[in-house]
């Protein structure tokens, strides 16, 4: 048995789990394969310095998971699959948001029972997501990560480098696929300038009879840039002029569409239906509302709002049937223009 068993009395994590972890951890590196034989439970004992009844309680786990079988006068061996049958994965979200849980809702659903789950969120600092990588790197089956980090060369060079740390057979980026990591991983992703040109000509015959295509968006936004240009391509490719405003304008004409590009101004939508009804027009014949990213509540807002936005369960789900069929490919999720009564 070559991987070394070290147990820390002072650590939080009790002994039985720490046992679990590090055989885990030694079956995933490779230093533990398919049928090899583990210790006794009395020599794992004597070695450790731990009772046998906290042996007996790791084997038993590890047995359940799938990971270890016992053998009838012989003692306990690595699984041939060499694996759990309940895949450990890890979500390496950005952050969380009403979109990430429709996501992750939906992955539940699909992997049901039939894997181990934990969560953490790096929050677009590569420094942190190092940091998890560090701490986390073999202790699971897969990981799902939503690559979203600083657009700039250096920081992107810095991401691509991390993320090849991850085994292609592990790894599964979730909502961006970034094309320049090479290898045979796994991506659920959306396609942000063209997805939202491709869903705005969806709305054509609509937004060809607006005056202004008015885009509401945030400095900030990771993604504003390429969204913006998306428009600016259609509003070119329909004649009709786009103006991009950071907040709610001052002015609201007849004919407008709004468009609220950041999921992060939600806010704005009451805003704008204050100082629409304030002109005495009407959302929905007199000018038209398209917010972006889809959610329930948006079936009842205003009636019905409009929604540009990829397909947040779809995604879920490709990623789950990914882990259980152990088959990484590259999926586009469904994107479209979602019409309600606001456009």
């Amino acid at each position: 048995m070559p991987v070394k068993i070290k147990l820390d009395g002072a650590s939080r994590t009790p002994l039985y789990k720490q046992l679990i972890e590090q055989l885990e951890a030694g079956v995933r590196s490779g230093q533990m394969a398919p049928g090899e034989m583990l210790p006794s439970m009395n020599e794992l004992s004597f070695r450790t310095g731990i009772s046998k009844e906290t042996v007996k309680k790791a084997y038993a786990i590890l047995r359940d998971k799938g990971l270890v079988v016992p053998k009838q006068g012989k003692g306990f061996f690595i699984s041939e699959e060499g694996r759990s049958s309940r895949p450990s994965v890890l979500l390496l979200f950005d952050r969380l948001s009403i979109y990430k849980q429709l996501l992750f809702n939906s992955f539940c659903e699909e992997i049901a029972d039939r894997a181990e789950l934990a969560i953490l969120t790096h929050n677009q600092n590569l420094d942190l997501f190092e940091y998890y990588l560090d701490n986390h790197i073999d202790n699971h089956d897969f990981y799902i990560i939503t690559p979203h980090f600083p657009l700039d060369g250096k920081s992107q060079a810095r991401a691509l480098k991390l993320l090849g740390r991850v085994p292609n057979r592990k790894l599964i980026l979730m909502d961006r696929w970034m094309k320049d990591l090479p290898g045979k991983y796994g991506a659920v992703y959306q396609d942000f300038e063209n997805d939202a040109y491709y869903g705005l000509m969806q709305g054509a015959d609509k937004l060809r009879q607006c005056s202004r295509l008015v885009a509401v968006t945030l400095p900030a936004s990771l993604y504003g840039a390429q969204i913006s240009k998306a428009i600016a391509r259609a509003g070119e490719e329909l004649g009709i002029p786009v103006v991009f405003t950071t907040g709610t304008p001052g002015e609201i004409r007849k004919g407008d569409t709004y468009l609220l590009l950041n999921s992060q101004l939600d806010w704005g939508v009451a805003d704008l239906a204050g100082r629409v009804a304030k002109t005495g027009l009407e959302i929905g014949r007199d000018v038209w509302v398209i917010s972006y990213n889809e959610m329930s509540l948006n079936e009842v807002v205003l009636g019905g709002l409009t929604t540009l936005s990829t397909d947040f369960p779809q995604m879920g789900r490709e990623a789950a049937r990914m882990i259980l069929s152990r088959t990484p490919g590259k999926v586009h999720c469904d994107f479209r223009l979602i019409r309600r009564a606001t456009f």
